[in-house]
């Protein structure tokens, strides 16, 4: 008898069939074990050992589903938590994975993720056509997160956009860093079954990608 089949056949379906299909499952095995041994041959009968091992295969595929509908059913839990913790952010910024800045008060600002520490950190500020329009050095750095401000001045108009990049080194070798941008949360929704935030100014991201609360 393969019961590697009827292992198969069990764990497919939805969450909601899951439980229906082991009992199933458990129903065609029993049958197949009752008529395997009417039909057995009388002068090599099974033994207690081979019945044991077969019904043991069988609560463990049973048991398999079981614990998939466990599973599932924790994870739509979990959703449910998710998304209201993240009703709590619509009004709020957040820092997104992003090379995006905008000006206000004269200012913007940023953070950046470091891969390790850095004996020095460049700071460059981009045009509409990606030439770089200001620079600055930031100095050495440890690993994990670091803010920045840069200052417009006359460079940027109120309001605007610019993009950066950051270039950092340990001596002569590069540091990996992952650029982020603030803003704020107009609305949280779900697509296809994930959650996500409409920004202000970067438009749709996924729930997961926030990095930070302000």
């Amino acid at each position: 008898m393969d019961v590697t089949a009827l292992n198969g056949s069990s764990s497919t379906g939805t969450s909601s069939t899951s439980t229906k299909n082991a009992a199933d499952t458990q129903d065609r095995f029993l049958k197949l074990l009752v008529a395997q041994m009417n039909n057995q041959d009388p002068l090599n009968p099974m033994d207690n050992a081979q019945v044991t091992s077969q019904m043991a295969q069988i609560q463990q595929v049973t048991s398999l589903s079981t614990l998939n509908t466990s599973i599932t059913g924790l994870g739509t839990q979990l959703g449910r938590m998710q998304a209201l913790q993240s009703v709590s952010l619509v009004g709020r910024e957040v820092a997104v994975p992003s090379n995006s800045l905008q000006v206000s008060n004269g200012v913007a600002e940023g953070s950046y993720d470091l891969g390790g520490a850095a004996s020095a950190v460049k700071l460059e500020i981009l045009g509409p056509a990606g030439n770089v329009i200001d620079t600055q050095q930031l100095g050495a750095q440890g690993s994990g997160r670091q803010a920045f401000s840069w200052k417009a001045g006359t460079m940027v108009a109120e309001g605007s956009a610019v993009r950066y990049r950051i270039t950092a080194t340990n001596g002569t070798a590069p540091v990996s860093s992952t650029t982020y941008a603030y803003d704020k949360v107009n609305a949280v929704y779900s697509e296809n079954g994930t959650l996500r935030l409409n920004l202000d100014r970067l438009g749709s991201v996924d729930y997961t990608a926030v990095a930070a609360v302000n």
